[in-house]
């Protein structure tokens, strides 16, 4: 069998944090890699109480509620679609839309009227603080017990899982990211007795898991989840599973997706792509030899 090598979690040059890289870099990067499928997830932040509610277009900021952007988002897409038609490259349209309270009205037109193949949720924001931010975080974890960063990112994440709005949650244990050195051992038990109703409402709606490998990039041991919460996903009926970088430079393209796909694998889980919001199994190859 061909080796299956994909990235379903890349940050073009439309998100605010990412490199200038186009989406004809990445491409030529992810063929030069031997990838089989890539999928653009640009960031879509839309908390009304905070300053970066933009993507950035032609090099300049542009408002992420002037849906336009996604015109040319498209359109950028569907040009490298059509110039790389006999690689084997797959190339799939996919945006990543940060969840708050109250947003429900933009997300429900962003993924209703656009041709995406794939909705990735997250929760990057709590009391309008970015958790996934190296500079913000420690605003939000120094300032909260253990216990109250458990209730508002699980309070928030099953609200996000509940509109069905997502297709898969992205780093559905972000706050480890840099909350572990704040809470510190409690950041990897945090989710015991907590995330399983989550994790059984996603299943019942044949909502996927992100196997995420930007923890390693940030001094994590364990991907995002960990193992412990991959086997509570498998445990509770789920089973659409992604992998993904959370590229936002072209050097972390396909960093540690091997590794997430053997994961997968020992649990007798499978890997998925998505088409036009489908989900679409894709098996790893027995024997794989990624880079």
């Amino acid at each position: 069998m061909h080796n299956q090598r994909i990235d379903y979690h890349v940050h073009p040059n439309y998100s605010i944090d990412a490199s200038p890289a186009t989406i004809e870099d990445y491409c030529r990067k992810a063929l030069a890699l031997e990838l089989t499928e890539i999928c653009f997830c640009t960031h879509v932040e839309l908390d009304p109480e905070r300053k970066e509610k933009f993507v950035i277009l032609n090099g300049q900021k542009w408002s992420v509620y002037n849906l336009d952007w996604l015109d040319n988002y498209f359109t950028e897409i569907w040009q490298a679609q059509e110039e790389l038609k006999n690689s084997v490259l797959k190339i799939k349209a996919g945006v990543e839309i940060g969840y708050c309270p109250g947003v429900e009205n933009y997300i429900e037109r962003i993924v209703n009227d656009y041709p995406f193949d794939f909705v990735l949720g997250a929760i990057h924001c709590l009391d309008h603080i970015s958790i996934s931010s190296q500079k913000e975080s420690p605003y939000y974890f120094r300032s909260r017990s253990t216990e109250t960063v458990r209730e508002e990112y699980f309070t928030v994440l099953m609200e996000a899982v509940k509109t069905g709005f997502f297709d898969c949650i992205a780093h559905i244990d972000l706050y480890r990211r840099y909350g572990s050195q704040f809470l510190g051992p409690k950041a990897f038990t945090l989710h015991r007795g907590v995330i399983e109703p989550i994790l059984a409402e996603m299943s019942r709606r044949g909502m996927g898991v992100e196997i995420n490998t930007s923890s390693r990039r940030r001094g994590l041991k364990e991907f995002h989840p960990t193992k412990e919460i991959l086997e509570l996903a498998v445990k509770s009926g789920v089973e659409v599973f992604t992998v993904g970088s959370d590229a936002h430079s072209l050097e972390h393209l396909g960093s540690g997706i091997e590794e997430a796909l053997t994961l997968l694998k020992e649990m007798s889980a499978s890997n998925y792509v998505f088409s036009q919001r489908k989900p679409i199994p894709y098996p790893i190859a027995s024997n794989s030899l990624f880079y």
